[in-house]
């Protein structure tokens, strides 16, 4: 059940559960009352006050603990449960769409007051990037009251909550009728906002519908079809601007951005705020056909969800994942939109309540 190594533990606690515990990292997850403070469980133990190549004088499994003693005495006790525990996923797993994929609906006075129906609704989120909210009020603001499941309001320096219709304050293609391509929101801020709410207030205009296209499972794609396409939008930094006559938002990043172990994080693609790109960089030619392919794929029907949003309905989205876009209307009636940030480590804490 346990084999002392030269440098960690083999510790087996059954079939297909082995685990190689390096000597400081069962030194440093001591859970004694002097290695943590006991009021809030954090960890008060500072690894580098003992010896980076301390070693235990003695290790056993006693009563479901695995007990190590140091060199100095000292008594680590840690848990074989909590162990295994540190390996098991915290949020839900994303999940592919399906078919003819609409998200799922959910009533906004429950989403906000019933906690087991918001746990439920964020957790649907979290697995495919995306939920509506019907019955929400049509007051202009009411925005804001989603700070109780989203967290605060992620501001911009344009306004707190846009007001998207043609006859506001015009600074971007949405505030017009035509078509809007699939996008997510300010690619001009180094840090995107990762939660979008849009909410439609009144909406009597013909056409017009809502479309979602579900931006990292394109790019999952490409990376199995063309590794190469995948690498370049990974690493070449592209420029994108939004500005109005008040405020001015500029950055370069590359489309794809991967976390150490290779999965995605997120999905930069905004057609409309993109700018320029120096003709003198290495990497340019490479560059545009690696962006003709993944644009071809955006516009794909395979990707895509489309749906009308009524009067009273909030689609959310997440940002880095799901890209938003809508098709032309005309303006023979009253149609409001209003739209919100929020980030989404508050949505996915929450979904753990």
């Amino acid at each position: 059940m346990i084999e002392i190594k030269e440098d960690s533990v083999i510790v087996s606690t059954g079939f297909k559960n082995q685990y190689d515990l390096p000597f400081l990292w069962l030194r440093d997850n001591c859970q004694c009352d002097k290695c943590r403070i006991l009021e809030t469980q954090e960890k008060q133990f500072l690894l580098h006050t003992v010896p980076v190549d301390i070693s235990p004088k003695h290790v056993e499994v006693k009563d479901e603990n695995l007990l190590v003693i140091w060199p100095d005495d000292h008594e680590s006790l840690i848990p074989l449960s909590k162990i295994k525990q540190s390996g098991v996923a915290r949020y839900p797993e994303r999940k592919k769409w399906i078919g003819n994929f609409v998200p799922e609906k959910y009533d906004w006075s429950k989403f906000l007051d019933d906690s087991d129906v918001s746990t439920d609704a964020l957790r649907t989120f979290i697995s495919f990037g995306a939920i509506i909210l019907t019955n929400a009020p049509k007051e202009s603001n009411s925005l804001e009251l989603l700070s109780k499941r989203l967290g605060p309001i992620h501001e911009t320096l344009f306004e707190r909550i846009h007001n998207v219709s043609i006859t506001g304050h015009v600074y971007n293609v949405a505030h017009t009728s035509k078509e809007l391509p699939p996008h997510n929101d300010f690619a001009s801020y180094k840090s995107q906002p990762s939660i979008q709410a849009l909410h439609m207030l009144e909406n009597e205009c013909e056409g017009g519908n809502s479309i979602i296209v579900d931006g990292l499972e394109v790019i999952e794609d490409l990376r199995l079809e063309n590794p190469g396409f995948f690498n370049t939008l990974s690493e070449f930094n592209v420029p994108f601007r939004q500005f109005d006559e008040n405020n001015e938002t500029y950055a370069e990043a590359p489309l794809i951005k991967c976390s150490s172990d290779g999965s995605i994080e997120s999905f930069r693609f905004s057609n409309q705020l993109m700018q320029m790109i120096d003709p003198t960089r290495n990497g340019l030619k490479e560059f545009y056909k690696a962006y003709h392919d993944v644009s071809a794929r955006v516009h794909q029907d395979k990707y895509r969800s489309t749906f009308r949003l009524d009067g009273g309905e909030v689609l959310i989205v997440a940002s880095f994942r799901v890209l938003h876009a809508r098709e032309e209307f005309i303006p023979n009636g009253k149609r409001h939109l209003q739209d919100a940030y929020f980030v989404y480590d508050n949505a996915l804490n929450n979904s753990l309540l």
